[in-house]
C-alpha cells in the first residue's frame, strides 16, 4: 500500500534534502537575521549592540546594492591597486611640492647673496 506524501520530496524525513539543496535555496533567495542587545541597569542604557548577519550570494548581494568588499584593498585586488595608485599619486605630488619649495629657497637664497 503507497501513501501519497503531503510534503515535497526535499522535505521528507528520508534525507531528501541535503545540506548543499538547502545551502543552494538560502543564498539563492538570501535570509537576514537581525537582532539587538542592550544592557540596562536601573534604566539607564549602558551597552547596546546591533547585530544584522546577510546571507545571500555574491549576484543576489549585488542585486539588493551590498558590494562594499569590491572598494575594500583586503578583500579586492582591484581595491587594492587603486589605493596603491592613489598613494602613488599623492607621494609624487608632494615630492614635487618638495623639489618647488626647495627652488624657491635655493633662489631666495642666491638673490640674497647677490645684492650688495
Amino acid at each position: 500500500m503507497t501513501t501519497a506524501s503531503r510534503f515535497p520530496d526535499t522535505y521528507r524525513g528520508d534525507g531528501g534534502a541535503n545540506l548543499a539543496d538547502i545551502l543552494e535555496r538560502v543564498l539563492d533567495k538570501g535570509i537576514v537575521i537581525a537582532g539587538d542587545i542592550r544592557i540596562n541597569l536601573l534604566d539607564i542604557e549602558l551597552l547596546t549592540i546591533k547585530l544584522r548577519l546577510i546571507v545571500a550570494s555574491i549576484d543576489k548581494a549585488k542585486e539588493m546594492g551590498i558590494d562594499w568588499w569590491e572598494d575594500d584593498p583586503a578583500l579586492s585586488s582591484g581595491a587594492r591597486r587603486k589605493e596603491l595608485a592613489r598613494e602613488n599619486a599623492e607621494l609624487k605630488q608632494r615630492i614635487a611640492d618638495l623639489e618647488l619649495d626647495e627652488g624657491s629657497t635655493r633662489r631666495a637664497r642666491e638673490n640674497e647673496r647677490g645684492s650688495p
